[in-house]
């Protein structure tokens, strides 16, 4: 396959597949940022594959008192789903046991617009057992819901739009600590692209996956053609002699050109690492997922 050079390292030309999703951005503020970050973490916990975990999620960003309806320190966390059912579901589970559970938060829908909406804190309300209130607050329809705290605010209805999911590109590095300093290093770019986040541990996936196994109950299997250590077991390996360590960014966004920028972000943070061999990106011919995203075409900003 043809390559071209970023600052010196082989990137293939190749794309990646990524695959339609559904996305909302939620804003949870708290008395100071140990607790917004404690509501965070935990919605956002367990939400790497919609494969196992139902939704893919992660801390988008913080967000300073300025900017946030109640004035108070906050973090905007954007979630994903394969539906708009599965995504309904997953914002009220989440936001039902972390956000309304953690001492101080408030939750608010943080997207500017979108294609359909859900009604979380129409829901939510019910815990109040019949002494929620609905009152319009900071500009917007809110719940107040006691808790023996004193009470949770949330916004009656959260907003959702059709989202990408999946974008993606492999790091190829001489030995493990390059590759992942590379990859901590693309994660740190790709924080910076508004609407996108990288929802793996980390922001780095070390178990990168192909479709299939040679076990039939399994529809997903490790990845051998990108597996250093069976290199030499492996007919169709993927590994190049001088490389022992390959690691998997894994992109979502709110819209295909933020996922396409991450992208660009992602992969020339990575190639000015020392020891860096190659970066390429994964995908299955563009039988499953609807979007190719080249990464010559992100790099070249077409």
């Amino acid at each position: 396959m043809e390559t071209f050079k970023v600052n010196g390292v082989d990137v293939e030309d190749t794309f990646a597949e990524a695959f339609k999703m559904w996305g909302s951005r939620v804003l949870i503020t708290a008395k100071n940022e140990k607790w917004v970050l404690n509501a965070a973490r935990a919605m956002t916990g367990f939400a790497t594959s919609v494969i196992m975990c139902g939704a893919e999620a992660s801390l988008e960003k913080m967000v300073p008192p300025e900017e946030t309806p109640d004035g108070r320190p906050g973090a905007s966390v954007l979630i994903f789903a394969n539906t708009k059912k599965q995504l309904e579901d997953q914002l009220m589970r989440r936001m039902g046991q972390t956000i309304l559970t953690c001492p101080t938060t408030a939750a608010f829908n943080h997207l500017n617009e979108g294609e359909t909406k859900f009604k979380i804190g129409g829901a939510l309300r019910f815990f109040g057992d019949g002494f929620q209130i609905s009152k319009r607050i900071f500009g917007r329809r809110l719940w107040r819901i006691p808790v023996m705290e004193g009470e949770f605010l949330v916004e009656e209805s959260f907003l959702a739009k059709k989202s990408v999911g999946g974008g993606n590109f492999l790091i190829l590095g001489e030995n493990a600590d390059s590759t992942l300093e590379a990859a901590e290093k693309s994660v740190k770019a790709i924080e910076k692209v508004e609407g996108t986040i990288t929802p793996f541990p980390g922001g780095v996936v070390r178990s990168g996956s192909k479709v299939g196994s040679k076990y039939k109950f399994l529809t997903a299997s490790t990845n051998t053609a990108f597996c250093p250590t069976i290199r030499g077991a492996v007919k169709n390996t993927l590994v190049p002699e001088g490389v022992n360590s390959v690691l998997e960014i894994v992109i979502n966004g709110l819209t295909l050109e933020s996922v396409k920028k991450a992208t660009a972000e992602g992969v020339k943070a990575a190639s000015k690492v020392k020891g860096i061999k190659k970066i390429t990106a994964a995908n299955y011919g563009g039988k499953l997922g609807q979007f190719k995203i080249y990464l010559k075409e992100c790099l070249e900003g077409k």
